[in-house]
């Protein structure tokens, strides 16, 4: 793996007072079509039927995409969304596909139907939950947030990358994009000298601390990402984490069940955060952008990406059953 240097560094980043710096004052720049043209092209967006994903794949249609799955778990609302995304894309196909990541057999047929398309060129694994109480799957056993967040989507990107791999038509490697979180920087991984990892994921806490949890979900999402792209070259596909910023609207906390607690964390969304359409813009400029250089980074709005080290930290030697 290249360890390429760049201006920056989670030292430098990843601090509350360069995130409301980011959030008030950088205001990341939309990719035009005088940049890239993405006619001919195939992309999936989870999570796409509303917020930040539904603003992206709205993005990546009008740089030109030909084809655009909308990936959700309510297919009612994804038909909507299409119908919305029609409008002034009247020459792109856009399809709604069901995938409900509380379920691995719904991860597992999505990447076994994505297998079927002629090719596919850019995949933004977008959708997330964020609740503000523990609640467990039913069909697994793990934490909501953990389950969504980190195991099923981590599963439909190592199941999209020979996808990926496999319906490259031009040459090209395509692109896996990950959608991250400041949160992530400030989680206190409590859990991380558990051997194994993930029955903990199965336990009910004393006192839950819902935001930690999502954090938690982040940073591990990001510590195994690197250690794929670590694994798999860029010329199987490029991957990368992007990170849209707080963004309001975005319908995260729509799992929600405490009102003050939903009502306290709109305020903040209004105060410093950004549009929907404004972060996305972060998502698009990974999926679209760059080349190899950005293999296994974190990229965020000053377009300047930095490498997460492996020696820095690092998931324990033994995660248990998934």
């Amino acid at each position: 793996m290249d360890t390429t240097a760049f201006d920056i560094s989670p030292e430098k980043e990843a601090n509350f007072s360069s995130f409301f710096y980011r959030q008030l004052f950088v205001t990341p720049q939309a990719v035009t079509l005088d940049e890239v043209d993405l006619s001919g092209k195939t992309a999936i967006v989870t999570g796409s039927n509303t917020g930040i994903g539904l603003e992206c794949a709205r993005q990546l249609l009008d740089l030109g995409l030909s084809k655009l799955i909308l990936a959700v778990c309510d297919e009612d609302k994804g038909e909507a969304a299409r119908d919305v995304l029609a409008f002034g894309h009247e020459g792109s196909i856009i399809d709604v596909w069901w995938l409900d990541l509380s379920y691995y057999n719904s991860v597992t047929k999505f990447a076994a139907r994505a297998r079927t398309l002629y090719h596919l060129d850019i995949v933004v694994l977008n959708a997330e939950v964020c609740r503000n109480s523990e609640v467990f799957d039913e069909y697994t056993g793990y934490e909501e947030d953990t389950q969504v967040n980190y195991l099923s989507t981590m599963l439909l990107a190592i199941l999209m990358l020979p996808v990926l791999k496999s319906k490259k038509v031009d040459g090209r490697p395509g692109r896996l994009v990950l959608v991250s979180s400041d949160t992530a920087a400030f989680a206190k991984f409590k859990e991380r000298d558990e051997e194994p990892l993930l029955p903990i994921y199965k336990e009910k806490s004393k006192k839950p601390d819902m935001y930690e949890r999502y954090a938690t979900t982040k940073l591990l999402c990001q510590l195994s990402l690197s250690e794929l792209a670590r694994l798999v070259p860029p010329s199987v596909a490029i991957v990368s984490l992007a990170n849209p910023g707080l963004c309001y609207g975005s319908g995260l906390l729509r799992d929600s069940s405490d009102p003050m607690f939903w009502l306290f964390s709109i305020l903040a969304e209004r105060i410093i955060g950004r549009s929907c359409a404004v972060g996305a813009r972060v998502l698009v400029d990974a999926a679209v952008k760059h080349g190899e250089e950005i293999h296994g980074h974190y990229m965020e709005d000053l377009w300047r990406p930095f490498y997460i080290h492996q020696k820095e930290r690092k998931l324990p030697s033994h995660c248990g059953e998934s």
